[in-house]
Formats: C-alpha cells, sequence, structure tokens
C-alpha cells in the first residue's frame, strides 16, 4: 500500500517544502488533514524556515476531500466526523499565517484541494493544470471557504458559473482571470514557487490575503444582481435540488457581511446539506458507478482482456449506426452491413451525421471527426467478417430473424470472435438457440441514442465465458460507456424493471386521469419527461413489440392497454410523423394535441376499469407513487431472481439508462428513502382497489414487513441467484 503521508524538507534557501502524498490523486483524507497541520505549526516555530510551498506528490495537486467520509456521515448521521477544516486548517492556519505560503499547483486542483491553495499567498501553476470546485454534483457545496474565496479572485460571474455547473476550468483560464499568479513548465514548478515564496517574505511580492478581497465583487447592487440571475437560472436547472440555491446563499453572506461571516455559514450549511437526501443519493450514484466495474468470477479470477480492434455491426437502422458511431469515435474499426445499397448508404449517412453533429456541438475536434469517419466501412456480405473480433447484431425485434444471422456469422467469423446481440428484450437463450459457441454468446444492448446514452448493459447467459463478458467490459470502457453486466430475462434487468412504468401510467389513464398531468407530474419528480410523450418519442411500433414480449412473459401482471391501436389506426405515429399524444413541429417544443382526448375516451370505453364508470380522484403525490412504485416492485423481482450482481448495479442502470434522477440515488436507493414499508402498504391497498397489476413481490413483502433495506443483501441460501 502506498503511505499515505505528508512530508516537510527545508532547504538551504530557507524555503519549507510541505508535500502531499496519498495515490492517486492527493485526496484530503484525515490522516493528510492532521498531517498538514502538524507540518505547517512545525514550520512557523522553526527559525530556519522563512517560506513554505505546499505541493502534491507525483505530478497532481490534489483531487479534493476525501468522499469516503460523507458515506461514513450518511450511514451514522454523525456529523462530527467531518474535521474543521475552513477555519482552523485554511483560515487560522494558511490564510493568517505568519509566514508566507505559495501553491505550486500541477495536474489538478480540485474540490477541497483548491480551496486549499487558494487559502495560500499565491498560486503557480503548470501548464493544462485543472482548477474546480465540483461539490455540487455531489449535492453539497464548496466546505473549505471556496464560497467566499473563489469569487474575490474570479469575480463574481465566473465563481457562480463554475460552482453551480462543476464544470473546472484550466490554469491558463485561471491566470487570465487572476486565480492563478502565474504559469510555468513543470520542471520549473518548484524552483519558481520557491522564489515567489522567499519574494513575498522579504516584500518584493505582494502578500495576499484572499478573503479580504473585494476589488473583483462590484457594488452590492451589481453582486445581488448577478446572484439573482444565477437563482432564477438554478431555479431551472436543477429545481429539487437544494444546495444550488444554499451555495447562492451563502456567496450572498459573505458580499453584505464580509469573508469570514461568509465562511461561518458555509461551515454551518455545508453541515446541514451533507445529511440532505439529495447529497446521499449522489454520494451513493457516485460509489456505485466505481462498483460496476467489479464482477465476481470475471473480474476477479486473473483474466487479461483481449484486445479488440474490428467490430461488425449487422443493420444500419436508428441503433445499428449509433452504435457504429460510438466505437469508431473509440477507435474502433468498424464493418457496417446491411441487406441492400439503399439502406447501406442510408446507414453510413446517419454514421456521418452523427459525427458531423458531434463537432457542430464542439464535443468532437475536426481531425477527429475526420480519423473517426475513416475508420468504417460499408458491406452488403460477409466477406470482411473474417477477421472481425466481435459481432454486434443491431437489426429488429424477430425471433427467427436473429436466429438465422447468428447461425450465419458463427460459419463466417473466426473461433475466437464475439457473438453479441443488441436485442432489448428476448431471451438470449431463444437468440443463440441455433448457435453451437453458446459461450461466446452474449448481449451488448445499448440505450438509444447509442453514441450518446451512457449505459451499456452487458447481458450474460448461464454458457457465456467469463473472457467474453472481461472483453465486452473493456470494449465498453474503450467507448466511453458505463458496463453494467446483467443475468438473462425478458427485457434484462432495465426494460424489465422499467416495464410498470408505462404500464402503470396507462392504467392511470383509463382510470380517468390526464395524461398530460401524469407527464407533467413524472417530469417535476425529475425525469426528462413522461411516459406518454416518452412513448410518442421512441414510437408506437417499439411499445407495441415491447408490450407482447412482456404480456407472454409476466401475463398476471400485465395490463392490455386499447390506446396504442387506437392511436394507430387514428393515423397517428408519435414523433416519427409529428402526431401522437402530442404534436410536433419542426423547432418547437411538443403540444399537448387536445385532439386525442375522443381517441382516449374511446379506450377507456373499451378497457371499462373505471370504478363505478366515473374518474377516480386523485393527488399528485399519489400519481407519482402509482407509477414508480410498481418499478420499485419490479426490481425487487430483478434483486431476488439476482439479475444483477448488487442493488447498487441496478441504481446506475436506472440513472444511465433511464435518466431516473441521480440526486435521488437510482430506483433501489429511493425505494429505500421512500421505505419498503410504505411501498408495500401502498401496492396492497391498490392491488385490491384497482388491479392484480399492483400486487406486491414476495421480495418486497418480507423486506417491508421485516423492516430489512431492499438494498441490503439476499441471504446466500437463496437459490435464485442462478442468473448471474
Amino acid at each position: 500500500m502506498p503511505e499515505v503521508i505528508v512530508t516537510m524538507d527545508v532547504g538551504s534557501d530557507g524555503v519549507a517544502l510541505i508535500t502531499i502524498s496519498n495515490p492517486p490523486v492527493n485526496a484530503l483524507a484525515l490522516p493528510i488533514l492532521a498531517g498538514l497541520k502538524e507540518k505547517f505549526a512545525e514550520a512557523m516555530r522553526r527559525d530556519d524556515v522563512k517560506a513554505i510551498v505546499l505541493t502534491g506528490k507525483n505530478g497532481r495537486f490534489s483531487g479534493g476531500f476525501d468522499i469516503n467520509v460523507f458515506q461514513k456521515v450518511h450511514a451514522t448521521g454523525d456529523i462530527s466526523q467531518l474535521p474543521d477544516v475552513s477555519v482552523e486548517l485554511v483560515s487560522n492556519t494558511l490564510e493568517d499565517a505568519k509566514k508566507p505560503i505559495v501553491a505550486a499547483v500541477q495536474g489538478l486542483a480540485l474540490g477541497g484541494g483548491l480551496e486549499v491553495a487558494m487559502g495560500c499567498h499565491a498560486r503557480i501553476a503548470a501548464p493544462k493544470t485543472q482548477l474546480g470546485l465540483p461539490e455540487l454534483s455531489l449535492g453539497v457545496m464548496p466546505g473549505f471557504g471556496g464560497t467566499q474565496r473563489l469569487p474575490r479572485l474570479l469575480g463574481l460571474s465566473k465563481a457562480i458559473d463554475m460552482m453551480l455547473t462543476s464544470k473546472p476550468i484550466l490554469s491558463e483560464e485561471g491566470y487570465k482571470l487572476g486565480l492563478i499568479d502565474a504559469i510555468v513548465p513543470p520542471q520549473d514548478l518548484l524552483k519558481v514557487s520557491r522564489q515567489w515564496a522567499l519574494d513575498i517574505a522579504e516584500a518584493r511580492k505582494p502578500w495576499v490575503r484572499s478573503l479580504h478581497r473585494t476589488d473583483k465583487i462590484g457594488s452590492l447592487s451589481e453582486a445581488r444582481e448577478i446572484i439573482k440571475k444565477a437563482r432564477q437560472s438554478a431555479k431551472r436547472m436543477a429545481p429539487n435540488m437544494p444546495q444550488h440555491q444554499a451555495c447562492l446563499d451563502v456567496i450572498e453572506e459573505g458580499i453584505v457581511h464580509g469573508g469570514c461571516a461568509g465562511v461561518l455559514k458555509e461551515v454551518k450549511v455545508f453541515n446541514e446539506l451533507v445529511l440532505s437526501d439529495t447529497s446521499k443519493g449522489l454520494v451513493h450514484i457516485f460509489f456505485a458507478q466505481r462498483a460496476i466495474s467489479k464482477v465476481p468470477k470475471v473480474t476477479d479470477v486473473g483474466l487479461k482482456p483481449r484486445a479488440v480492434k474490428k467490430v461488425a455491426v449487422i443493420g444500419g437502422g436508428l441503433m445499428g449506426s449509433g452504435i457504429a458511431t460510438a466505437l469508431i469515435l473509440g477507435n474502433i474499426n468498424v464493418v457496417l452491413k446491411e441487406v441492400n445499397s439503399e439502406y447501406l448508404q442510408k446507414g453510413l449517412k446517419t454514421v456521418e451525421a452523427n459525427v458531423r453533429g458531434l463537432v457542430a456541438r464542439k464535443k468532437l475536434a475536426p481531425a477527429q471527426a475526420e480519423k473517426a469517419s475513416s475508420m468504417i466501412k460499408g458491406v452488403l456480405d460477409y466477406s470482411e467478417f473474417r477477421d472481425v473480433d466481435m459481432v454486434i447484431e443491431a437489426v429488429i425485434e424477430n425471433v427467427p430473424l436473429k436466429q438465422k444471422i447468428f447461425s450465419e456469422i458463427e460459419s463466417v467469423c473466426p473461433p475466437h470472435c464475439i457473438l453479441a446481440t443488441n436485442t432489448s428484450t428476448i431471451d438470449l437463450n431463444l437468440v443463440g438457440e441455433k448457435t453451437k459457441s453458446q459461450d461466446r454468446v452474449i448481449g451488448a444492448h445499448f440505450f438509444s441514442p447509442a453514441h450518446v446514452m451512457p449505459l451499456l448493459e452487458i447481458v450474460r447467459t448461464e454458457k457465456t465465458s467469463a473472457q467474453v463478458i472481461l472483453d465486452l467490459m473493456t470494449v465498453g470502457k474503450i467507448i466511453k460507456k458505463a458496463p453494467v453486466v446483467v443475468g438473462n430475462c425478458t427485457g434484462f434487468a432495465v426494460n424489465r424493471t422499467f416495464f410498470p412504468y408505462t404500464q402503470g401510467a396507462h392504467i392511470l389513464l383509463h382510470l380517468g386521469v390526464d395524461l398530460f398531468r401524469i407527464d407533467r407530474l413524472i417530469s417535476s419528480f425529475g425525469l426528462p419527461m413522461g411516459p406518454f410523450q416518452l412513448q410518442d418519442l421512441a414510437g408506437y411500433g417499439v411499445a407495441v413489440a415491447v408490450g407482447k414480449e412482456f404480456a407472454n412473459a409476466f401475463p398476471d401482471r400485465t395490463f392490455r392497454s386499447p390506446i396504442v391501436d387506437l392511436l394507430i389506426k387514428s393515423g397517428r405515429n408519435g414523433k416519427n410523423n409529428g402526431k401522437g399524444y402530442y404534436l410536433y413541429e419542426k423547432g418547437s417544443k411538443p403540444k399537448p394535441d387536445p385532439q386525442v382526448y375522443p381517441i382516449i375516451e374511446e379506450a377507456r370505453k373499451q378497457a371499462n376499469i373505471m370504478p363505478g364508470g366515473k374518474p377516480i380522484t386523485i393527488t399528485d403525490q399519489e400519481i407519482v407513487e402509482m407509477i414508480l412504485f410498481p418499478v420499485v416492485n419490479e426490481a425487487c423481482r430483478v434483486l431476488e431472481e439476482g439479475v444483477v450482481v448488487r442493488a447498487s448495479d441496478l441504481d446506475v442502470a436506472s440513472v444511465l439508462g433511464m435518466s431516473f434522477p441521480s440526486y435521488r440515488g437510482g430506483i433501489v436507493f429511493w425505494g429505500d428513502l421512500v421505505g419498503p414499508k410504505h411501498i408495500y402498504a401502498s401496492l396492497k391497498k391498490w392491488s385490491e382497489k384497482y388491479s392484480n397489476f399492483y400486487k406486491p413481490s414476495r421480495f418486497l413483502e418480507e423486506r417491508g414487513k421485516n423492516g430489512v433495506p431492499l438494498s441490503a443483501p439476499l441471504s446466500t441460501s437463496t437459490s435464485s441467484r442462478a442468473r448471474l
């Protein structure tokens, strides 16, 4: 284990070099913070020390406070585990020190790392150093004085923007704006910093305590106007999150009552935010995303991933072209196969448009785009398949067609080639039924649009080899996806968990609830759009095909709604033809279409599930719960059947695959926050009142009655772990 230590070396020039060492990013763990206090106290005592340079080992200053401490605070609710860094270390020890301190910054200075650097009397940086305060992305805000010092060094507008967006800047921009005092080559960083510290000590350079500066704040009325605009913007961008407004409150306190008052309020509000549900959710997702790379009997058995240099994609439709785009952007050669030249040209044009779109949005440099575009080749037969490392089949959801393709590719591809399917719902054993090499069959389920959405659901059967799983996980990381390994069943983890989402919305619609109210409430909860707009976007063909799969797999809890068939009959096909539940016109937002009401009335007549033929009376909260509690219920079945390695994998998959709000921690985490007991009691009540669709699963019932969290691991006696 590398040593977690703070060292001090005093040179003949009288400068003490204090170095933080805690690989990989020199996080400010509790022993590091204690070490800093100790070394600074020693440097202040020693007569042979005139000035101090603070730096980080191995080319990195510090990635910030050790957020493992947040996890401990969340587990215990004990706020006393948070050390007093802001007042005791940054203000009293560093900023008010009797000897000058210069921060020598390289690689990155993020969060608490940058806050410590801002407490020093000057900051010298190497080129391309990342500087940022990303704390709001963890549900808190800067807590070591950053809300006060950044506006005083950078100017109010830019500082607020950096904090609210959590986006870092580079040292070059920091220098222009005044956060950094000089940029020097890495090899000169310590030499220049030492001299700078001595120059301050000998009054050749100014001794600046940034908390006491006011020259960049502007007048009180200007500052208040900037903060007011930021509040309005945050209300729009982050309506359900408390940390944005809290951060602005604290910034304003410092401007009105001075930096010291701001620092004290920051400590108080930071401690409140750490215990908020938002912080618990965001910190949970942060760690959950790191856990997905650990898969028992795959990543812990000494296997090395094989190189995947060339991939064939079969089908150039929306999914196939998106997958091809993701692969070429990851520097992987692609062969795109289609059935005729018209479809092939269309697929290749879509890939080209995807790449050009990224350039237009400044997400990709023109030179990289040109390189990516040169890595794809279109074909109409299998002649180019003889040296591919992987095939991803992305044709329509048709079992006989998929089986035929798998038989063909098995005979033309090399024996090491991974045979993957992008099916979103069909059982993999069916897809690979006629394939001899069952150990090479795997699901590579991308989410649409495949070159944008971050999740890759890797579906294993009982026969898929660990090597094949590891190889696909590695490809996922290369193409910047988050690979989550799941077991095989209809819908796999994400679509299986969320199939009740649309079903629940349709039941409410047929119980007389207004569809636009449902969509509005689900959007307010934090999903990007409601279930009906989502259905419009996906197209009704998908709704019909997927509906059949789930109705066959889970007939006991499927609601057969007549609405989609009636919409199709009336010439509507969602966004595809500009008319669904909403009207779609180019360049404007979707508008609710009142002409859909007669179709809904007809559907309600056919379904005939309204109690006494009258619409139900229901609160806003009940609507959200009647749509999302059945999703939690299905998540419980997914957990019980061992479809995912751990509950937190399903949380990551729900956030990255279904855009469940990350600040709610994912579907299982949110279920635990709401409480299994309440979810169980609500579902039981609705199942007796409305439909068997709401019947609580055995897993939920047990946990609800016994007060056990949904995320608690399964007991080892559960026989259903077999899926993984």
